[in-house]
C-alpha cells in the first residue's frame, strides 16, 4: 500500500500570521537550526534558507529513504522556506549575505564563533550592519568555553546529558532516544528565545545575541532527574522506566499487547481499583499516599501485572478511558501515523512538492481553533535565488548573471 496516498491532501494557504513581517535569514544545516526556523516560519515568519551552492543543507543527502530523489529528512523540516545558494567562502558571497542581513530581523547559524568570524557572520560584524538584528547561534557546547570549538551531533549531546544513561533496561546498554531529541529541543529553544528577543526589541529597539547549546538544552531537559539527585545525593540509574517518583507509572503486559499506565494521584489510584472491580484493594493500610505506595511498589506492581494479564489490551484501554485513568498503547510509527484523531486534526498530511506528493507533520498547536500552517512545500535547492536577488536586494539582471557566472550564487 502506498501510505503517502492515504494521507489527507493539504493545499498551500495563508497559514498562520503571528510572525508576519518578521524576516529570518537561516544559515543553518542538519536538524537543530532548520527545526527552529521551521517553527518560526510555521508561525508566520518569512525564512530565507541560505545553502551551499552544490550540495545544500546536509540533510538533502541523508538517506535512504528518498522520495522522488529528495531526502525525507530534509522534507520533514523545511516547508514554508525560500532557498537560495551562496558561496560564503568568497568575499562576493559574503557581501550578498550582508545585503540580506540589512533588512532582516533574525539570523540563525549553527557554526562556532571561529567560523562565524571567518565568514563575517559573527554578532559583532552583523550588529554593525543592523543594530536591531537578533543573532541566534546553535552549537553543541555554546560559543564560549573550552569545548566551544568541538563538533557535536544529537547523539553526542544526548550522551553528555545523562538521558542515554537513564534510557533502557537496567541490564542492557544505554540507549539513545528514538528521535533526535537534543536537536529538536534545541530547535524549540531557538524559536522560544527568538520570540522573547523580538518581544524585548519592541520595548528597547535593540537587537540581541542568543547562544543555544545543545548540551545545555539537554541538561535542562533532565532537570526532573538532576534536582532530586542534587537534593538527595541519590543518583538514578536505568530501570526501563519503572523508577518514577510516581509509584505506578510504567509499562504492563496484557493478554496480548503492552500498555502504559500512570496512577499519578490518590483519586486516580482509587478510580483504577474501582474500575477493575477491587475497590477494597485501594483502601488497604499502607496505600494511603504516593509515598507509601512507593514503599510497597513491588507488591502493587505484581498485583496489577497479574490482573492486566487476564484481558487483551483493548479491553483495558476501553475500560480505563471510561473511568478517566491515564493509559495508552505503545504505538509503532506506522500505528501512530494511522491514528485517526491525529489524522483528522491535520497532524499528518500530504502536499504537492517540487517532484510529487510529499508527506508532512503539522505544527499541532491550534490558534483560534486552526492549526493549518502550510504556505509553500519544502523548496528545491536554490529555487528562489534569482528572485530574492532581484526582488529583495534590487539587483539588476546583469549583476545577477555575473554572480551566477562567477559561481557566487
Amino acid at each position: 500500500m502506498d501510505i503517502l496516498k492515504t494521507l489527507p491532501f493539504q493545499s498551500p494557504g495563508a497559514g498562520l500570521a503571528c510572525l508576519k513581517g518578521i524576516r529570518v535569514i537561516d544559515f543553518t544545516t542538519s536538524v537543530a537550526g532548520p527545526y527552529g526556523t521551521l517553527l518560526l516560519t510555521d508561525l508566520g515568519a518569512e525564512v530565507i534558507k541560505v545553502e551551499k551552492r552544490n550540495s545544500g543543507d546536509d540533510t538533502r543527502s541523508w538517506g535512504p529513504p528518498f522520495l522522488d530523489g529528495e531526502s525525507l529528512w530534509f522534507l520533514s523540516m523545511n516547508r514554508n522556506k525560500q532557498s537560495m545558494t551562496i558561496d560564503l567562502t568568497r568575499p562576493e558571497g559574503r557581501r550578498v549575505a550582508h545585503e540580506l542581513v540589512k533588512d532582516a530581523d533574525v539570523v540563525v547559524l549553527n557554526t562556532a564563533q571561529r567560523v562565524q568570524e571567518k565568514l563575517g557572520l559573527d554578532y559583532a560584524t552583523l550588529k554593525g550592519i543592523n543594530a536591531r538584528l537578533i543573532h541566534v547561534s546553535v552549537t553543541g557546547f555554546g560559543l564560549q568555553g573550552e569545548r566551544a570549538d568541538l563538533p557535536c551531533y544529537d547523539l553526542i549531546a544526548e550522551g553528555y546529558s545523562g538521558v542515554m544513561h537513564l534510557t533502557g533496561e537496567a541490564d542492557r546498554p544505554p540507549q539513545k532516544v528514538g528521535t533526535p531529541a537534543a536537536d529538536l529541543l534545541a530547535g524549540q529553544d531557538i524559536a522560544m528565545a527568538t520570540l522573547a528577543a523580538l518581544f524585548e526589541r519592541e520595548r528597547t529597539g535593540a537587537g540581541k545575541q542568543i547562544d543555544v547549546s545543545m548540551v545545555a538544552t539537554m541538561a535542562r531537559f533532565m532537570a526532573p532527574r538532576i534536582v532530586p539527585y542534587l537534593g538527595s545525593g541519590e543518583a538514578p540509574n536505568r530501570s526501563g522506566g519503572t523508577d518514577s517518583v510516581i509509584a505506578i507509572y510504567q509499562v504492563f503486559d496484557t493478554a496480548d499487547l503492552p500498555i502504559t499506565l500512570g496512577l499519578g494521584n490518590d483519586a486516580i489510584w482509587q478510580r483504577f481499583w474501582t474500575a477493575v472491580g477491587r475497590p477494597d484493594y485501594a483502601r488497604q493500610p499502607g496505600f494511603e499516599t504516593n509515598a507509601r505506595r512507593r514503599e510497597a511498589r513491588q507488591a502493587i506492581v505484581q498485583a496489577i501485572a497479574e490482573l492486566l494479564a487476564t484481558q487483551p489490551r483493548q479491553h483495558w484501554l476501553a475500560l480505563f478511558a471510561r473511568h478517566r485513568i491515564p493509559s495508552g498503547p505503545i504505538n509503532s510509527i506506522d500505528q501512530l501515523a494511522d491514528d485517526i484523531p491525529l489524522r483528522e486534526s491535520g497532524m499528518f498530511f500530504a502536499t504537492q512538492g517540487v517532484a510529487g506528493l510529499v508527506p508532512q507533520v503539522g505544527l499541532g498547536i491550534r490558534f483560534d481553533g486552526a492549526s493549518a500552517v502550510l504556505r509553500t512545500p519544502p523548496p528545491a535547492l536554490g529555487q528562489d535565488t534569482e528572485r530574492i536577488l532581484r526582488e529583495e536586494l534590487s539587483m539588476s539582471a546583469t549583476c545577477i548573471a555575473g554572480l551566477i557566472d562567477s559561481e557566487i550564487v
